[in-house]
């Protein structure tokens, strides 16, 4: 710790070991943390490739099978009754401009 004053031939250099010695530390915890994780880590979810095209009247007649289907699709929850169902994938699927039609 501390400075360091080293003499060569031609110059004089100044090493600060604290800095060395905190990019040293940082770099080892760097190197911890990395082998901590697990290497092949997978998820069963994934996440359709499209957005549901369907209107407010569509999921106003969709029957609840179907809403569960969807929501459960996209990993949103699947709580309440038809009702809340619809309302929740309206919120969730159509812009405002779009719920209100």
């Amino acid at each position: 710790m501390g400075i360091k004053f080293s003499q060569g031939p031609s110059n004089t250099t100044i090493h600060n070991r604290s800095h060395q010695d905190g990019e040293d530390q940082r770099n080892e915890t760097a190197t911890k943390i990395n082998h901590d994780k697990p290497q092949n880590q997978s998820s069963s979810f994934q996440i359709p490739l499209h957005y549901p095209k369907y209107t407010k009247s569509d999921y106003e007649k969709m029957p609840e099978w179907q809403l569960d289907r969807l929501l459960r699709e996209y990993g949103l929850p699947v709580i309440g009754d038809s009702y809340e169902k619809r309302k929740f994938a309206i919120g969730a699927f159509l812009w405002s401009s779009e719920n209100e039609h």
